[in-house]
């Protein structure tokens, strides 16, 4: 017996070592792949691709490493600063023949990230360089892109409707009393209206007002670009009667679009690909439509970033959450760790804080502005540079600058805090459930969300609520020299564009990153500053779940016609409105957040959205 029972264990230790063995070539050739695929590529002459297959973003989320083996879709996200990177060392690259945009599945961005990407692309046109760009259907945030090309194609089956800002959003308080659900609100804010869809079944007026300001403002910013960057576009009559200019062109949306200067060229792929050729080279044994082409990826691969210099640059990108996040969102912890990080083993001499955030936890705000206060104390100069959205926590992080610097379509301000509590006591009635319990004090077992909040807690909660957006006031007027008074005033929960934000003082002047490093650099005084980013970078399987999404990603090659590209919005949208509303009633309790500024942006879902929205059309038969 002795005998079988030590054959076995030999037995299975023989299985484990062989298991081990396995596991250890498996990831060692995951890794060699890994390195392979990250060692930068030579650069080949041809044309730099911007084949934006999702959104711009300031920080693109990591690939959760289960989520390839689930079967999950992830979407690609491109960061904005590889972007820009890649566009101005094209502009002198001899190398580089031409820029190709290629839009036909791009995801969007904040006005102002657009308008950063425009202004690149015009400086590579002025340099002498061809810029084409190519869509089956073109978004507003596509075609504000494009219209800083050389030339537009579009595919004769496709063409361009602009939609402007705004649209419906999803209002809960009606399907939430069925339920039984009771979402208990605190907040501070008359245009706090991020909660509003928990307390009513449409915007309130003054939200309402709210928007339209809004809207209007960064709608008239979009016209304005668009007109300087293709004058002959006539973009008047596809606001004001579309309906009349499709009907004149007896249907043929990419003709009408041809006849009104929207676009340059109607071809297919293999048109619009000749073309490209004959500027910067092909191969006739290719497939039909092949160029010489540089992919971004291996682009900025090949130009890295500086891993030393004299200005830190800090990015707070994302949901503000409490603890330890990854990237796309801005964990306190997180964030501060790596400021504190970057000021012990980086010798720098100034900080930028590069803020692109709806908000989130009053609590992680708090927390990095106080990491930012920290670089201070040691002397250093710090400059905030707003990217596309930098609102409510995002703006309350922004007060520890010295300046801060915007774009004049950079969404911003916000100022104000609320709560959510959801109680199901109601829900419980409903199917004969009731509570009970003893109780020493008012606060005994509450919060309970299962027999809802009382009096004394609710009374607490919006006092602390209270308390929280008169220390955000207090140190918006200490940053911003301005009364108390006035700060309540313009802030009240309301949002701003950057040009109007400027106005009132709560933005010092325009520019980019770059304005603000080099101011940054001046109050340091350095005269040519070098740039280190203050990043997390992301883990081992996070690397190969990211790399495999990109592959899959090259391989979908789907598009669509004009109709597709609307419904595919809208339905991002959506998984995007529902992944907001499960994160504000299982998030923190305290936000100063912006909901409302985030329709602004990328539409494309984030990673945890996506089967979310599946699971959504399934049950109503999309």
């Amino acid at each position: 017996m002795k005998l079988v029972r030590g054959a076995w264990r030999l037995l299975v230790g023989i299985k484990d070592a062989l298991v081990l063995v396995a596991m250890l070539l498996f990831f060692g050739a995951l890794f060699a792949a890994l390195n392979s695929r990250s060692r930068p590529a030579a650069v080949p002459t041809g044309a730099l691709v911007l084949d934006l297959n999702g959104p711009i973003v300031e920080q693109p989320e990591e690939v959760p490493p289960l989520a390839m083996l689930s079967g999950q879709q992830v979407g690609q996200q491109y960061r904005l600063r590889d972007v820009l990177h890649a566009l101005d060392k094209a502009r002198t690259d001899d190398r580089v023949k031409a820029v190709v945009l290629d839009l036909d599945r791009f995801g969007g961005a904040y006005p102002a990230t657009l308008g950063e990407v425009a202004d690149k692309l015009a400086a590579v046109k002025r340099a002498g360089k061809p810029v084409l760009a190519y869509a089956t259907g073109y978004t507003d945030g596509g075609y504000r892109l494009a219209a800083a090309a050389s030339e537009v194609w579009l595919n004769p089956m496709g063409g361009i409707l602009f939609s402007g800002p705004g649209g419906n959003q999803l209002y809960y308080k009606g399907l939430i009393d069925k339920l039984g659900v009771n979402a208990h609100v605190y907040r501070v804010g008359r245009y706090k209206s991020a909660v509003e869809p928990y307390l009513r079944a449409d915007a309130s007026p003054d939200a309402r007002a709210a928007s339209e300001a809004l809207y209007g403002s960064l709608f008239e910013q979009w016209q304005d670009a668009i007109r300087r960057s293709r004058p002959k576009a006539q973009i008047a009559p596809w606001l004001r009667t579309p309906q009349q200019v499709v009907q004149q062109a007896g249907g043929d949306i990419a003709r009408a679009n041809l006849a009104t200067g929207l676009v340059d060229k109607l071809g297919d792929r293999v048109a619009f690909g000749r073309r490209v050729a004959q500027i910067v080279g092909g191969d006739a044994a290719k497939p039909a439509g092949w160029f010489n082409r540089i992919k971004l990826a291996n682009y900025v691969a090949a130009h890295p970033f500086a891993t030393k210099g004299d200005v830190g640059v800090l990015t707070v990108a994302g949901t503000i959450l409490d603890g330890e996040q990854s990237p796309g969102s801005a964990g306190g912890d997180t964030v501060s760790k790596l400021l504190y990080t970057g000021l012990a083993e980086q010798k720098l001499k100034a900080l930028v804080v590069r803020v692109d955030s709806p908000g989130g936890s009053s609590l992680a705000s708090e927390q990095i502005r106080n990491a930012v206060l920290e670089a201070k104390k040691r002397g250093l100069p710090v400059v905030i540079s707003m990217g596309g959205l930098a609102a409510s926590g995002g703006y309350w992080v922004a007060t520890a600058g010295d300046a801060i610097f915007a774009e004049p379509s950079t969404i911003t301000g916000s100022i104000g805090i609320f709560g959510v509590i959801p109680t199901f006591e109601n829900t419980l009635a409903k199917i004969g459930l009731t509570t009970d319990g003893t109780k020493t004090t008012a606060l005994s077992g509450q919060p309970d969300v299962l027999a809802g909040t009382n009096a004394t807690v609710d009374a607490i909660i919006q006092a602390n609520i209270e308390h929280g957006y008169r220390d955000f006031i207090a140190r918006v007027a200490q940053s911003r020299r301005m009364p108390p008074a006035r700060v309540d005033e313009i802030g009240q929960g309301r949002v701003w564009v950057g040009g109007a934000a400027r106005q009132i003082g709560l933005v010092d002047r325009f520019g980019g990153l770059d304005d603000a490093v080099a101011e940054a650099a001046r109050r340091a005084g350095v005269k040519e500053p070098g740039v280190v980013w203050l990043d997390k970078k992301p883990g081992f399987a996070a690397q190969i779940a990211q790399q495999i999404a990109a592959r899959e990603d090259e391989e979908d090659t789907q598009s669509g016609d004009v109709f597709a590209r609307l419904s595919w919005q809208r339905q991002a949208m959506l998984a995007q409105a529902l992944g907001d509303a499960k994160r504000l009633l299982t998030g923190p309790s305290v936000r100063a957040e912006c909901l409302e500024c985030v329709g602004l942006g990328p539409v494309a879902p984030r990673a945890g959205d996506r089967s979310l929205l599946q699971l959504v059309l399934a049950k109503v038969g999309l």
